[in-house]
């Protein structure tokens, strides 16, 4: 059964969330900001006051998204800084401008169910841009979050983790037949095992970190999708999809709420932490034990430094 530690639901907006929340003099990262709900995350928190950069790959268009922050919520424009979390070297530029501690992280970009396509490093792209990357992000910003003295990172996961464990004698599909579904889904339950494993080793830092499903939210996230199959998922999921603001509220709830201060490891939906299930129901609810198992979490923590690690000294070789 999960646990109602908050009064909001899957009708809330980050707007509610922040009701009555100042965060005036805290600093946020929002990966994924010029578009979705990265928008409306960053537009949440600087509207409470945040001091807000945009994590992008296109500057222009998280520009874009800056101005229309500032005009929508009477604050300053949030900073936008270049973050392409497929490619170590930019993310490695990226850590080292940063100056200052960082009270909250939002680990929300990501590609979903892409066609199968590799980088330099031989690493599968989904796998390498919404696990490796975020993962070498939060690593390479470690001493700022601790700085902070109680930061949050939140690891933005789906419902599709529920059709994949973490592969670890087959991350890259290297042995198998590559399946884009697969793919997004074990890079899914890596958000959440990275979630458990920032409480396992973290924590004495004072750092927390929590994974969510924002809910269904029709967003350029589906491009890689059979038109045809979107369309009728469009119709039958009609009664239960989400403005981009109702699934930004999970990932600003995880990033500020007073209750949740010292809880991480876990996976919430709707504002909620989830129940765990045998199957995701519906397509959207719950989450499956092996998102949240610590020794997975903890294999995969070494395993991930361990191919960071082999990348960087290819590069320096």
């Amino acid at each position: 059964m999960r646990r109602d530690i908050t009064a909001f639901g899957a009708h809330s907006t980050a707007a509610d969330v922040l009701d009555g929340i100042d965060l005036t003099g805290r600093t946020a990262i929002v990966t994924g900001a010029a578009s979705g709900i990265g928008v409306e995350t960053a537009r949440a928190l600087a509207g409470a006051g945040a001091t807000v950069t945009l994590a992008v790959r296109d500057v222009a268009a998280g520009r874009r998204v800056a101005d229309d922050i500032a005009s929508t919520t009477a604050r300053a424009a949030p900073a936008v800084a270049e973050l392409h979390l497929d490619q170590p070297a930019s993310i490695e530029e990226f850590t080292a401008a940063w100056d200052g501690p960082l009270d909250v992280l939002v680990n929300n970009a990501g590609i979903m169910d892409a066609p199968e396509d590799y980088t330099p490093a031989g690493w599968e792209s989904q796998f390498a841009t919404n696990h490796l990357g975020h993962f070498a992000l939060a690593l390479g910003l470690h001493d700022a979050l601790a700085a902070a003295g109680a930061a949050r990172i939140v690891s933005v996961s789906s419902s599709g983790h529920g059709s994949s464990p973490v592969v670890f004698d087959d991350l890259f599909f290297r042995r198998r037949p590559y399946e884009p579904g697969l793919a997004y889904a074990q890079s899914k339950t890596a958000n959440a095992l990275f979630a458990v494993g920032v409480g396992l080793r973290w924590a004495a830092d004072g750092i927390t970190a929590n994974s969510c499903m924002p809910g269904g939210i029709w967003t350029g996230l589906q491009k890689h999708w059979d038109p045809d199959v979107l369309a009728a998922t469009k119709i039958a999921a009609a009664d239960v999809v989400k403005t981009p603001e109702q699934g930004a509220a999970t990932s600003v709830l995880l990033a500020t709420a007073p209750e949740l201060a010292d809880v991480t490891g876990r996976y919430f939906e709707d504002c909620h932490e989830a129940a765990v299930v045998d199957a995701v129901q519906d397509g959207l609810y719950g989450v499956l034990p092996w998102a949240l198992d610590t020794r997975d979490a903890d294999r995969l923590w070494d395993v991930s430094v361990a191919l960071l690690d082999a990348e960087a000294r290819s590069r320096a070789s």
